[in-house]
């Protein structure tokens, strides 16, 4: 039994398993948490396979985790189905509608033109019914993004890709978008675009946790805060402190946990490649390594640079992300300001 954090560690559920919840989040209902996420055991990088469904865990105290199963399966039976195990499904958010008595789960999937694809169940293990196979939102791209419910008005904030963050109102069934929208973060490109956004409030103050866009490779994240969740937003600092290496602690951030009754706020993270500081050395520990894959990020998408992807380059896209790890790690606020600290152990 767990009686403690380890960010970075490998984590094993109840049944000495890997859990498998990447780019995933924790829901709190009736007195349990659910934590689910992107289901990579067969996401080896040796093979076409990008996920396996979403599977999801149940827990009382945080460290240790029943598995609930594959909550929302792979379509193994039509190449064109959002679930299918070649599609680029990714980051499963779900919440609970306390209009509807229902769960509504969406789902980015990339392909020709990213979509979400917005399920629903009476139980947050399903079974889903699939409402939405390809949508998006106000005729908007989509990429990652985030869901949250706020005195029961539910809302998306979603990366449009390479460009900037936009937040859109949803309607009361939370399964679409009611039209109301506004873009923040704007930035020129890779790898300054925001990406990966992990909404949270705390009092009346919204925050908003946001990675750049390099890949695989982590990056330093960057936080803004408002005092309306549709702005404007003022620019804070990179939350982790003293990370000399320019990587979120060796992570990115996908959403952050409120703990039920406490002042507590945990960022949940992935650490995509776990050896990655083994490999850079030197160039990991100093930020050069962060540094010259932003650089090349930056000539990638210029368009006035002729850029052709070495062999290295196309092999660090498929990364065997079965045994990525996560990183767990509670956020401080000193005079108001997020702080995310390293901490090879912790608890509650």
């Amino acid at each position: 039994m767990n009686s403690s954090f380890h960010p970075g560690k490998v984590w094993l559920d109840n049944h000495g398993d890997r859990i498998q919840a990447h780019g995933g989040s924790v829901l709190f209902h009736q007195g349990k948490y659910y934590w689910y996420g992107e289901n990579k055991e067969k996401t080896t990088g040796q093979s076409k396979i990008w996920h396996w469904g979403v599977r999801c865990y149940s827990s009382t105290d945080l460290y240790n985790w029943d598995s609930e199963g594959i909550i929302i399966p792979p379509d193994l039976s039509d190449p064109h189905s959002p679930l299918y195990p070649e599609s680029m499904m990714d980051r499963p958010h779900i919440i609970y509608n306390p209009l509807t008595h229902q769960f509504v789960a969406w789902l980015k999937v990339m392909g020709e033109r990213g979509s979400f694809a917005i399920l629903t169940a009476d139980a947050i293990t399903g079974p889903y019914t699939l409402k939405h196979a390809h949508y998006n939102p106000c005729g908007l791209d989509v990429g990652d993004f985030d869901l949250t419910v706020e005195a029961d008005r539910a809302y998306l904030i979603s990366q449009k890709p390479h460009q900037s963050v936009y937040i859109a109102d949803l309607d009361d069934t939370y399964t679409e978008a009611s039209g109301y929208y506004t873009e923040h973060l704007h930035r020129s490109g890779p790898p300054f675009a925001r990406e990966a956004p992990a909404y949270f409030k705390r009092g009346e103050m919204h925050y908003l946790l946001t990675s750049g866009t390099t890949g695989y490779h982590p990056n330093p994240s960057e936080l803004v805060c408002a005092q309306d969740i549709h702005g404007p937003y003022r620019l804070l600092t990179d939350p982790h402190v003293d990370d000399h290496t320019d990587t979120s602690f060796n992570s990115q951030i996908s959403s952050v946990l409120k703990v039920a009754g406490k002042d507590l706020y945990i960022a949940i993270a992935d650490r995509w490649v776990p050896n990655l500081a083994e490999t850079e050395g030197e160039k990991f520990s100093s930020g050069e390594g962060y540094a010259q894959t932003a650089d090349k990020f930056k000539r990638m998408f210029d368009p006035s640079i002729q850029f052709e992807l070495t062999a290295e380059d196309l092999a660090a896209m498929r990364i065997n992300s079965s045994i990525s790890d996560y990183v767990w790690l509670p956020i401080s606020f000193e005079s108001g300001q997020p702080q995310i600290i390293w901490q090879d152990e912790w608890q509650l």
